[in-house]
């Protein structure tokens, strides 16, 4: 494969990554990491790092329309940002010992179970008040515009603390 056949294969994944990310809240991860190891045969380490500076860049784009826009949660997304962040500092540690066939696996295995959370069918449940109250302690509960623009309400639910 020529450098330029590279350049454009990476430039369209990206592109189609950073679509995925922003529509979905997927990460474009589910598209770069493939495209950079089983189309363009690029190191599974290297393909990882490459999404996460790419995610970061998606991320940061998408959170400032979706901001801007009042449909973003700010309490709840810093409060997930503090937590994926100590949460990405142990993978980056562990992925050290890891060869990538095991992080292969790993990766497939999540969006395995990504694809089945996604499919599956939610029971709606009618939880009591006292279920939102650690959402109100936290200050977690918000709401947001429909498509008539009318405000709807929504409970965190399942906090611990």
């Amino acid at each position: 494969m020529t450098y330029e056949v590279f350049i454009l294969f990476t430039f369209l994944g990206a592109i189609s990554a950073g679509l995925l990310g922003a529509l979905t809240g997927l990460g474009g991860g589910v598209i770069i990491i493939p495209l950079l190891t089983l189309g363009l045969n690029v190191p599974f380490h290297y393909a990882i790092g490459a999404s996460l500076i790419s995610v970061i860049a998606t991320s940061s784009g998408s959170a400032v329309a979706y901001v801007k826009e009042g449909i973003s949660n700010v309490r709840i997304g810093l409060f997930l940002e503090l937590a994926t962040t100590i949460g990405a500092i142990g993978g980056a540690f562990l992925a050290i010992y890891f060869s990538a066939n095991v992080m292969a696996v790993v990766f497939g295995g999540i969006l395995l179970f990504s694809i089945y959370m996604t499919l599956r069918k939610k029971k709606e449940s009618l939880q009591k008040p006292e279920a939102y109250q650690k959402g109100d302690k936290w200050k977690l509960n918000g709401s947001y515009p429909n498509i008539k623009g009318e405000e709807v309400p929504y409970h965190v639910q399942n906090v611990y603390g």
